[in-house]
């Protein structure tokens, strides 16, 4: 495979996880990076950016639920979280406090590639049939309310012009909203429109990115008058 610029930085206390997670991108042609904990990761970010985490949430030490409310303080680099089965509260917790999907052990890896493309392509950066594949961006720009959403570079901006900071599910989800404007949405319909991946019947992440959304777009969060909640049936962009 040839080189490409999309690097990568896998974060996992097992060894062998790490080994088989950064030789299936290698040869992908991506740049990978590993890191055996958290603090060495930081160590790692701090002498070189990447585009993408895939960090595991059960580590010794400092845990990866703690190490993402760290990350999220600086930077809005897209994280894909590895957990258990089991971890469904985690799993909630975790894209509550800004990871941007996760993905079950054991780890399919032709799935958390599909993942991995879907976030950094969610970021402008075009990635739909491979790393090398040509850039293609979108030009439009929409207001939201007070607010503007740059459809080109997703990136949002509240209404002094300051960039406003959002993960790449957010900006997904703002996307779809923008792309049936005025049509109600169910949950399912925004969940699989925004997401590459089955998601479980009883999965409410939605209801939380949607209230995350509010806080920042709208005037008045409790009263929200850019994406409306239609009783009984979903949510509306207005």
């Amino acid at each position: 495979m040839s080189e490409n610029n999309f690097r990568l930085l896998v974060c996992d206390d097992e060894a062998h996880l790490r080994e088989m997670v950064s030789e299936y991108f290698v040869d992908r042609g991506y740049l990978v990076t590993q890191a055996e904990n958290a603090d060495h990761m930081n160590r790692m970010l701090s002498m070189s950016p990447v585009d993408l985490i895939i960090l595991d949430l059960k580590m010794p030490g400092k845990d990866g639920l703690t190490a993402l409310r760290e990350l999220r303080q600086d930077t809005s680099v897209p994280v894909i979280m590895l957990t258990a089965v089991s971890e469904v509260f985690d799993r909630v917790l975790g894209l509550e406090m800004g990871a941007n999907d996760y993905i079950g052990k054991p780890v399919d890896l032709r799935e958390l590639e599909a993942r991995v493309k879907a976030a950094i392509r969610s970021r402008g950066v075009a990635a739909m049939d491979g790393p090398t594949a040509p850039k293609t961006r979108r030009k439009d720009t929409v207001h939201l309310g007070p607010c503007r959403l740059d459809l080109d570079g997703a990136r949002l901006f509240g209404p002094d012009g300051n960039e406003v900071a959002m993960t790449a599910m957010e900006y997904d989800l703002l996307r779809v909203f923008v792309e049936n404007r005025g049509r109600v949405l169910s949950r399912d319909q925004l969940l699989e429109q925004a997401h590459d991946r089955g998601w479980d019947a009883f999965d409410r992440s939605i209801d939380l990115r949607i209230s995350r959304l509010r806080r920042k777009i709208e005037i008045n969060p409790t009263k929200p008058d850019v994406i409306r909640t239609v009783r009984g049936l979903g949510y509306m962009l207005g």
